[in-house]
């Protein structure tokens, strides 16, 4: 998934940080950094984060959506919209 490019030391990320931070929005692939040569953050631009955890976030209410399907599908009851309707306003009017 990572490109061996995209593998930064913490140490040269800080040193250069202005030339890191161009290259991450030109790319809009996020960067590994390392201590020690260990992997321990990754560091993206914001308009890539944004379409990723927008992506994450359809995917979760797709996830929950197909839930819901399969319960029905396997029988389970539903809720009338008019006993809804009459709880709503009880609660709200």
């Amino acid at each position: 998934m990572f490109k061996t490019a995209a593998i930064t030391p913490l140490s040269d990320f800080v040193r250069n940080t202005k030339t890191h931070i161009a290259h991450l929005k030109s790319t809009h692939e996020p960067q590994i950094l390392t201590v020690n040569g260990e992997a321990t953050i990754v560091v993206q631009d914001a308009a890539s984060y944004e379409k990723m955890a927008g992506l994450a976030e359809q995917a979760r209410q797709d996830a929950r959506l197909q839930e819901a399907m399969e319960y029905f599908r396997r029988g389970g009851k539903g809720i009338k919209t008019a006993d809804v309707f009459r709880k709503l306003e009880a609660k709200y009017l």
